[in-house]
């Protein structure tokens, strides 16, 4: 099996160091790691905040197989639904050719692929930044609310779900900067800039849905980054992208260093 490569291995520490900081920020996250497993858990009902990244460069199946079977057991017996992740260049060729039945063996199921981007766009040319709407920072809790709600109706959560995933929080009023895109006065999308580990990481990206295809997430993700490199002078950014929103961050300026594939229990 060949070594990573270097953006593999920045997209493998950038999401699972990033998901340590994000869970974390929820109380009682389960933040434990065991040999080939990084648990990144809220116990959360907003689904993106329990996550258990597998950490191995799987070259045997056998080990695969292992793991698996932990995190589907583990999965099962949590109140809330989440992930269970592999990066897909970590897979040597014969856990590649096994892993069909290994996943159905562990009784999971196929979820969605989600790639890892990268990219060196910042700062952005000042024509990129004009935009219908207009931007603000959250800062208060109605704000973050409103951000909440925003990322459950873009990914078809429960509004509960959105609020309780970031209600009471410091970090995204404070450390992370975090925007609401309003157009008319009316909030309509979201996008956040954080610096980790000398990056600056793009997380929780959403437009409503009846504002989608105006070009609206593309812009939010512009002003936010942006924002992050004013206040910072970092000019490398990262992020994880589902198939959705991939289109709007190849226009951003990011390319694909690697794939990570997504499983939960099968019912």
């Amino acid at each position: 099996m060949q070594a990573s490569k270097p953006e593999v291995i920045e997209s493998v520490f950038q999401y699972i160091s990033m998901w340590k900081v994000l869970s974390g920020d929820r109380p009682g996250a389960d933040l434990s790691d065991q040999p080939g497993l990084s648990m990144c858990w809220a116990h959360s009902e907003f689904p993106f905040w329990n996550a258990i990244f597998v950490t191995d460069t799987l070259a045997d199946s056998k080990i695969l197989v292992s793991r698996l079977r932990e995190a589907a057991d583990y999965m099962r017996a949590r109140r809330h639904s989440g992930l269970v992740y592999i990066c897909e260049d970590h897979l040597g060729n014969t856990a590649q050719q096994d892993l069909d039945a290994i996943i159905a063996n562990a009784r999971l199921e196929f979820v969605m692929d989600i790639f890892g981007m990268a990219g060196e766009m910042l700062p952005f040319d000042a024509t990129l930044l004009e935009s219908p709407l207009t931007f603000r920072r959250v800062s208060d809790e109605a704000a973050l609310q409103t951000y909440g709600e925003i990322n459950a109706e873009g990914y078809g959560f429960s509004l509960e779900a959105g609020r309780e995933g970031l209600a009471g929080s410091r970090f995204w009023k404070s450390t992370a900067y975090s925007f609401i895109g309003y157009e008319d006065g009316k909030p309509v999308s979201t996008a956040a800039a954080i610096v980790n580990g000398g990056r600056i990481y793009l997380a929780l990206v959403a437009t409503r849905p009846h504002a989608q295809r105006k070009g609206y997430g593309l812009a939010t993700v512009r002003h936010a980054l942006q924002q992050a490199w004013q206040a910072t002078g970092l000019t490398r950014a990262v992020l994880h992208a589902s198939p959705a929103g991939l289109p709007v961050y190849l226009r951003a300026g990011f390319h694909r260093t690697t794939r990570f594939l997504t499983y939960r229990p099968a019912n």
